[in-house]
């Protein structure tokens, strides 16, 4: 009996766990196509666009695929399923939008770096605010995953600038939107539902703010298209219920060390795209936060495993 726990419980981690890192690979690569996506529009006109691209990719899905399910688990409690679906629009609308602005000025380097203070606000919050124990391997690999967060952008070299206060800010809002996204999908098994939501939510807030900000102009969104369909699509769309299904298995803290990947195949993803050279900070930044993922995700598997044994 144990023997089949611990066999299913590797399986399900697993699965999760490709999630995790298949969504952290599409955000890492997205890194590229957001900056140089605003060379003709504004940060709201990109995400307005970015994010309803992504809301029709999934929107079809959602009616194949959860309809059916969708009915049965929507009569469970419509109040909690409404609010947290908000919060995690907004969060998700705050989030990008702050380092959407954020990237007009300052670098990519610099954003990065401050995008990944959410690894540590994220257990922070949770701790504080709703009381829950944090396994004791999350705290060292906090500190893994921002020691190769700073090697790896090469921060040590960076001059800080207005926009990096917008990602650090930023970054808060990408901490709760992984905490409420952890709070959803304990209760409702419905990812491709949820993320349409959030990406529409997105869309309608990213359109009215830039109705008021910036210009919509056919044309100059049309030269960004390549750059919005990637960022809509895979990122925008795909990647964030990827994240969902993922966080059905992985609690928030964990799951954050997890998403602090992004920064290692940003980096990959510029060295191969752009044929960026990798120095021996780049590299040593890469297997800090590594380290800090396996030690994350290994030594809790391993308390459990000895529990089953008992």
């Amino acid at each position: 009996m144990p023997i089949n726990w611990l066999f299913k419980l590797i399986m399900t981690k697993t699965v999760s766990l490709l999630s995790a890192l298949l969504c952290t690979f599409i955000w890492g690569t997205t890194f590229i196509a957001q900056d140089t996506g605003m060379d003709d529009i504004g940060p709201f006109t990109f995400n307005a666009v970015r994010f309803f691209v992504g809301f029709l990719a999934i929107l079809p899905l959602a009616f194949l695929f959860e309809m059916k399910k969708f009915k049965s688990e929507f009569k469970l409690d419509i109040k909690t399923f409404v609010i947290l679906s908000i919060l995690i629009g907004i969060s998700l609308f705050l989030g990008s939008a702050l380092q959407q602005v954020a990237l007009l000025h300052t670098d990519v380097a610099n954003a990065a770096f401050f995008t990944i203070f959410y690894v540590p606000m994220v257990p922070i919050i949770v701790f504080l605010f709703k009381k829950k124990s944090i396994h004791w391997s999350v705290w060292p690999s906090v500190i893994l995953c921002l020691i190769g967060g700073y090697l790896l952008t090469n921060f040590y070299d960076a001059t800080v600038r207005l926009g990096d206060g917008l990602v650090l800010l930023g970054a808060l809002f990408w901490s709760t939107h992984i905490i409420f996204t952890g709070m959803i999908v304990i209760k409702y098994n419905l990812p491709l539902t949820i993320g349409a939501l959030q990406t529409l939510i997105v869309a309608i807030l990213s359109f009215f703010v830039g109705l008021i900000y910036e210009e919509f102009i056919l044309n100059n969104i049309l030269k960004e298209i390549d750059s919005i369909l990637y960022a809509g699509i895979l990122s925008g769309g795909f990647a964030f219920v990827l994240q969902i299904y993922a966080q059905r298995n992985i609690a928030p803290a964990p799951a954050a060390i997890i998403f602090s990947l992004e920064g290692v195949f940003a980096t990959v993803a510029a060295w191969f795209l752009l044929n960026q050279i990798l120095d021996i900070n780049n590299i040593l930044g890469c297997s800090f936060i590594l380290c800090g993922v396996l030690l994350s995700q290994l030594l809790p598997l391993q308390k459990k495993q000895s529990r089953g044994k008992l």
